[in-house]
């Protein structure tokens, strides 16, 4: 009967919905219709089925130069939605006014239910006191400990692949073990927990199938309307049994799937937490003064938990949802990021050998692993990581931001309005979904001159376009948006920097990397990832040709 009342109470939820949009539609004129941006494709999902168009990049790259920093796409029902790259108008939503614009409740409703209570679905005081715990384990002194951990599980990655190359070179799909090894990577470091041996193709663990999947099934504009309109109504009610027995009743092999990677997601992140504290409260000596030296970022965590005054502790709930935050936050963009780089040095071999010979003379210096200061000290290394995410950031959309007040949004380059006027402000309505367009922000040719889209990671190696240095972009990275900005930026950024110049450093000295003969594309989807063009798009993977160097 509650089932029936309640499923009775969304369909005129969403029916009521619908109704008042479809009215307002019609009769209503919004203060941002002044904003530039293209025709609405549908009333139904607007421009969202371009803009979370999985094959959408030539929408993105259009909208971006024909209409400039800021522009007004329509979504479903004819709501609208702000594409935010100006710089000025970055700073104010994620630097100056953060607690106005906040993470809108859809993605907050859509994280907590996929990650719990971890640092991406929290807001306000329990945000603000998950990162203060955090912010330690992510400095540069406990990264430069790291460094060996880095280099046991990349080395064990070279070891396999040096045995498939004995006879010669072979294609193999190097995205297959790069999210392999991210993923054993944050493992290792992060909660001290072997996800895969890297021995063979075979040993690939549950949670990195379901993370894999998790980004592709996130995607598209079905996911973001549905969520829109139906997660914050659901989230109201506080009947998780009820919800999960609607969930597992749901006809919908989308709907079943986030169910199944969820359930995997949690199972893993619980068993984790619980060796760990059992482990601490030992009665062997010996087994809590070992726990006591681990440096992997959930035991260094639990200390600082325990050692917490009252108010600033962790819950159990909050400490759990810390697991599936990193891995998500974490394996997907890393191996997309050093994936698209290894592709990008098969493509410009020049650029490949001029690294590789980089990394060899430093290699001769040390004993053939690179310190901390040595990797980070690596010119060409380091522009060749920051071009890549330059030209091709992992997550092209940023976290979506819903003003809770009234707001005036300044512009530093004013747009010509609907009305033939330019426009340096914009009138906010309380409500409005604004959306940070990374590549925007990156590629902007007003401050990286009209090659701004092209990949030359020399760039780097002379003083940036004062145009940048000026512009204020508020990234917390080198003048990107690739890793956000403000108090809800990346806070594992020198982490992936670090993961993907160990792996990068060990496979480019041993490994020349060339082109396959397959077309290879690129999805958005929520973090971007390769295909094979005309086989099973479901399936990511990109085929590259590699061979052993002397």
């Amino acid at each position: 009967m509650i089932v029936v009342l309640l499923a009775e109470g969304l369909l005129l939820y969403t029916v009521s919905l619908i109704a008042w949009r479809v009215f307002s539609w019609i009769t209503l004129k919004s203060p941002l219709d002044i904003v530039p941006g293209p025709p609405s494709h549908s009333w139904f999902f607007g421009n969202a089925s371009k803009l979370f168009n999985p094959n959408g990049w030539d929408f993105h790259y259009d909208i971006l130069k024909r209409y400039g920093g800021v522009i007004r796409l329509e979504t479903a029902f004819g709501d609208r939605l702000l594409v935010i790259s100006d710089p000025k108008a970055l700073y104010s939503v994620l630097i100056k006014d953060p607690y106005v614009y906040e993470i809108s409740s859809t993605h907050m409703a859509r994280r907590r239910l996929l990650m719990g209570d971890g640092l991406l679905s929290t807001l306000g005081e329990k945000h603000r006191k998950q990162r203060k715990l955090l912010n330690p384990v992510f400095s540069i002194n406990h990264m430069r400990g790291m460094i060996p951990l880095f280099y046991e599980v990349t080395e064990r990655l070279q070891a396999v692949l040096k045995k498939k190359l004995v006879n010669g070179p072979q294609e193999i799909d190097i995205l297959h073990w790069m999210t392999r090894t991210a993923l054993e990577l944050i493992g290792r470091s992060g909660m001290d927990y072997s996800f895969d041996s890297l021995l063979d193709d075979g040993d690939v663990h549950p949670y990195s199938v379901s993370v894999k999947r998790l980004s592709q099934l996130l995607g598209g504009p079905v996911g973001f309307s549905s969520g829109k309109y139906i997660l914050p109504f659901a989230q109201k009610f506080n009947f998780p049994r009820l919800k999960r027995y609607i969930v597992e009743h749901i006809p919908s092999e989308r709907v079943q799937g986030l169910k199944e990677i969820t359930d995997i997601m949690y199972r893993t992140s619980v068993e984790i937490i619980e060796s760990k504290k059992q482990a601490m409260a030992s009665s062997n000596p010996e087994v809590v003064a070992e726990m006591t030296k681990k440096k992997d970022i959930i035991n260094i965590l639990l200390r600082a938990n325990m050692d917490a005054s009252k108010e600033d502790r962790l819950t159990d709930e909050e400490v759990v949802g810390q697991i599936s935050t990193f891995v998500f936050a974490g394996m997907d963009t890393t191996s997309s990021g050093v994936s698209r780089i290894l592709q990008l040095l098969a493509t410009h071999e020049d650029v490949q050998e001029k690294l590789r010979e980089e990394i060899r003379e430093a290699q001769k210096l040390s004993d053939g692993q690179l310190s901390y200061d040595q990797l980070v000290s690596l010119p060409y290394l380091d522009a060749v990581c920051r071009e890549s995410l330059r030209v091709y950031p992992p997550i092209n959309l940023g976290a979506m931001r819903t003003a809770r007040q009234d707001m005036i949004l300044p512009l530093s380059k004013p747009v010509l309005g609907s009305a033939g006027k330019e426009v340096s402000e914009i009138y906010i309505p309380k409500g409005t979904d604004i959306v940070v367009s990374t590549l925007g922000s990156n590629c902007n040719s007003d401050l990286w001159g009209p090659d701004s889209y092209e990949w030359k990671p020399e760039r780097w190696l002379a003083p940036l376009p004062k145009a940048v240095e000026s512009a204020r972009i508020p990234g917390i990275y080198s003048h990107l948006m690739s890793f956000s900005g403000g108090g809800r930026s990346c806070i594992g950024f020198k982490f992936s920097q670090l993961e993907m110049k160990v792996v990068l450093s060990v496979l480019i000295s041993s490994f020349k990397f060339s082109k396959s003969e397959k077309e290879i594309s690129w999805r958005m989807n929520n973090i971007a990832g390769p295909v094979v063009t005309g086989e099973e798009e479901r399936h990511p993977q990109l085929p590259v040709v590699m061979s052993l160097v002397d």
